[in-house]
């Protein structure tokens, strides 16, 4: 987040007005390296843009996986995930003004790469090399962090999935020592090691976004349902405005989903597929509520 805030501050007086003008671009198609059409400008670039980077935002979501182990999950859980949300979203958009600012978007396309803020950085900051090298640094540093936090938030989810009978026992199994699920943490540790060796960065990133932000639509259809099939439940979180709060969020999530395209679309259905093959196959016979 310093660095974040430093590129912020240090890269505002290098902005070229050029380069926001017009800010909002007009509908056009962009053919990337691959020969896959994408959409630039226009509602429909702002959506496929919002949902390549929704990536970004899987963190905050993925802290509820460890409600369980939290102290007083009731008060602590809505201020950590909302409040470090939105704290972050405002410096997303501070960060993505100055950096469109620095440099055109021919060079994030051609020349910037994987590498394109430390790219952006040495050729449009000049005097500012340290700064370039204090981004790679920090930027090691984030992937660590958010690979940490997601393998916690998937193992917990395997975790509860496993103990409600959706998943083999193995899942559930906790260490003698150190009260983790170390069995689901190796399984996911695997998975995840041969997606990022094998798969292609920016298509694991569309992946994950369209994953979460289907995952995200699921839960805003269970908040309705639930409230209105089982409304004396216990609920130590509750969303407020029901219908309208999960409408609202079916809705956005599904505009970032349209927007992130055909092939995207069909990664989703693949992965559908798979899980309704584990479903059907595995959960729907060993769940414990197969006899209510």
């Amino acid at each position: 987040m310093t660095i974040v805030i430093m590129i912020i501050v240090l890269g505002w007086g290098f902005i070229n007005a050029q380069n926001h003008t017009p800010y909002f671009p007009a509908a056009s198609i962009y053919t990337d390296h691959a020969g896959v059409n994408h959409s630039f400008g226009g509602l429909m670039g702002v959506l496929g843009a919002a949902g390549t980077v929704f990536f970004a935002f899987i963190g905050f979501d993925a802290v509820s996986t460890a409600a369980q182990e939290t102290k007083n999950p009731k008060t602590a859980m809505p201020i950590g995930i909302l409040g470090s949300l939105a704290v972050c979203t405002i410096l997303y958009i501070l960060f993505a003004h100055v950096l469109t600012g620095l440099a055109p978007v021919d060079f994030f396309r051609n020349e910037g790469g994987e590498a394109s803020v430390v790219a952006a950085i040495n050729k449009f900051m000049p005097g500012y090399g340290w700064l370039a090298n204090l981004v790679t640094v920090a930027i090691l540093a984030g992937f660590s962090s958010v690979i940490l936090v997601m393998l916690l938030g998937q193992s917990r989810v395997f975790y509860s999935m496993s103990n409600d009978g959706l998943l083999p026992k193995m899942f559930s199994d906790v260490h003698p020592k150190f009260k983790t699920p170390y069995k689901a943490n190796l399984f996911i540790m695997i998975i995840v090691g041969l997606f990022a060796g094998f798969v292609p960065g920016d298509i694991v990133g569309d992946m994950t976004s369209i994953g979460t932000l289907f995952a995200f639509v699921l839960v805003c259809v269970a908040v309705i349902i639930l409230r209105k099939t089982d409304p004396n439940l216990p609920r130590q979180f509750k969303t407020p405005l029901v219908p309208l709060v999960p409408i609202l969020g079916i809705v956005v999530c599904m505009a970032m989903i349209f927007g992130l395209g055909w092939t995207n679309w069909l990664r989703l259905i693949g992965w559908l597929a798979i899980g309704f093959i584990i479903y059907f196959g595995y959960s729907k016979y060993h769940s414990k509520l197969k006899d209510k």
